[in-house]
């Protein structure tokens, strides 16, 4: 039976809850009123065949809360004249709410609203725009505001979270809530404050003007002749905050670049050398360092999809880069140790060079095995050093 059931009108106005239609409605004029459902009713062959069933189906129909029903009458040639239903109606929001329980819920949106309007009118744009995730955010919504209001008296504040002193407030409220607070922030606060560079959660702090916990890069000297940096004398492995790292002159020519830490400690000596660990940090802090463009950068990382999507998103700071020991060759030269990808990437890599991508494409399109990975720490160390002596 294809009739539309009151389970199916109570569906059609979910829906509308569920786009958030209804509570943008509570505000504003986002839905016409009256609202027309969606109506499959009983054809004459279904009033001659199944008669009983209509009967039941009009019934249901009929008393379904908030509902009004339009009716015609259908002459029928056995059953004579029926009367049925042929539209249903929603007269006023308060129905629709009711209808699937959530006039508690508008309410509660709407006192929202007045809030808003009094204490930031200029975030009424944003209520609309995520009603639903407003709703949400209700019982949290006065201290969000409150971030809004601090931030609007001290713009660009050059200070740690942990220093936000509102009452109530702490950083770790502020840290869970990123997300909302960044689209809040960019509304009500002027553009000149926010730094439009500086995208995503994790760069939070920096788009608004908070310090920000230093990034710390950690390298080793590769080449015992380098000088050493002043009190790290007869250390080879050192970790500076991003900044310190920018501002190094080390006479180097070559840097190696390696996500895994084992290959970071184990790597052979190179002559004017270093190899930073990657650490997952992300390029932007080393791309700081003007005299790292000035070197021959070799990024080795695993023999995957993701591990060319890195390599990619490196040549984004630093074009020049090249791989080291992501080629067909070591690939091959270690089958009896590949292993499996759990998530490959499937997507364009348009910064890998030809050889590159040829070996992308062979490993996100399963040509020599599904899922095909080997990781970096499996290639073999006499290979590694074989292989630095050979190309560097």
């Amino acid at each position: 039976m294809s009739w539309t059931t009151p389970a199916d009108l109570r569906a059609q106005v979910q829906r509308l809850w569920d786009r958030g239609d209804l509570l943008r409605a509570a505000v504003s004029n986002a839905i016409s009123r009256p609202l027309r459902l969606s109506l499959k009713a009983p054809n004459a062959a279904d009033l001659s065949d199944r008669f009983e069933a209509v009967r039941d189906w009009v019934r249901a129909v009929a008393d379904t809360p908030h509902v009004r029903i339009d009716w015609r009458e259908w002459n029928h040639r056995v059953q004579g004249t029926q009367r049925l239903p042929a539209a249903a109606w929603l007269d006023t929001l308060q129905d629709a709410l009711a209808f699937i329980g959530k006039a508690r819920q508008a309410q509660r949106f709407e006192a929202l609203w007045q809030q808003t309007a009094a204490a930031q009118p200029a975030l009424l744009a944003w209520l609309p725009r995520r009603p639903l995730q407003a709703l949400d955010l209700a019982d949290r919504w006065e201290r969000l505001l409150a971030v809004v209001v601090w931030l609007q008296a001290h713009p660009r504040p050059g200070v740690y979270l942990r220093q936000f002193d509102v009452s109530g407030v702490d950083s770790k409220f502020i840290e869970a809530h990123r997300g909302v607070l960044t689209e809040l922030l960019d509304v009500a606060l002027p553009p000149e404050v926010v730094e439009p560079a500086a995208i995503g959660v994790g760069q939070f702090a920096r788009r608004f003007g908070f310090l920000d916990k230093p990034i710390r890069i950690r390298f080793r000297l590769l080449d015992p002749v380098l000088p050493s940096l002043p009190g790290c004398e007869g250390l080879s492995d050192i970790t500076l905050d991003a900044v310190s790292f920018a501002a190094l002159a080390l006479p180097v020519e070559r840097v190696f670049i390696t996500e895994n830490e084992t290959n970071f400690l184990a790597f052979p000596e190179a002559a004017r050398a270093i190899v930073v660990f990657g650490a997952g940090y992300g390029w932007e802090p080393l791309a700081r360092a003007a005299w790292l463009h000035r070197c021959r950068l070799h990024y080795w990382g695993d023999i995957d999809t993701h591990g060319f999507a890195i390599l990619d998103q490196l040549r984004g700071y630093f074009p020049h880069a090249a791989s080291f020991l992501m080629d067909r060759e070591t690939l091959l030269a270690h089958r009896s140790h590949w292993g499996e990808e759990p998530e490959p990437a499937r997507h364009d890599l348009p910064r890998l060079r030809p050889e590159e991508t040829a070996v992308y494409d062979d490993l996100r399109f399963d040509r020599l095995q599904p899922r095909l990975r080997l990781e970096q720490e499996r290639v073999g160390f006499g290979w590694l050093r074989a292989q630095l002596r050979s190309r560097l």
